[in-house]
């Protein structure tokens, strides 16, 4: 599997992750480890992903991705907040929105080597593999505002 699959799966994963972590209060490093020990080369919940399996998975980047968003988690959501229309607050979006916007914004606050287009495209694709209505299109857009601030 190429670099570039590696780390879309490792995308896909960091978002579940983030996820779980805000449902369940589970901290990084566990998480990581479950994630390390458990979940890699195992195929991903049917519906989920698909048909993808975790075998794949940039484990590092995946590691970088969620330790970087618990780090930076104000920063990040300040910038995501920036770019929700006025009067809504972050807290109102689905959990699993939150989490791929809080992903592919650290990515884009702290991953320059990563071209823009290839984050909002990457994060976009996730969305498609949670969502059919407008989440993908909301995500598209919020990241887009958000890399018009951080990478002008």
């Amino acid at each position: 599997m190429s670099a570039h699959a590696s780390r879309s799966v490792a995308r896909l994963a960091a978002v579940q992750a983030l996820y779980q972590m805000e449902v369940s209060a589970i901290g990084v490093e566990s998480l990581i480890r479950e994630f390390t020990e458990h979940r890699f080369d195992r195929d991903i919940d049917p519906g989920e992903g698909d048909g993808m399996t975790l075998a794949a998975a940039d484990e590092a980047f995946f590691a970088e991705l969620l330790r970087g968003v618990v780090a930076e988690q104000a920063k990040v959501d300040a910038a995501i907040v920036k770019r929700l229309a006025a009067g809504w607050r972050l807290e109102r979006l689905d959990a699993t929105v939150r989490a791929i916007l809080r992903a592919g914004s650290f990515e884009l606050t702290h991953r320059p080597d990563v071209p823009t287009e290839v984050v909002i495209d990457e994060y976009v694709e996730v969305a498609k593999s949670f969502f059919e209505g407008t989440e993908p299109g909301f995500v598209n857009g919020a990241l887009d505002g958000v890399a018009r601030d951080v990478r002008a």
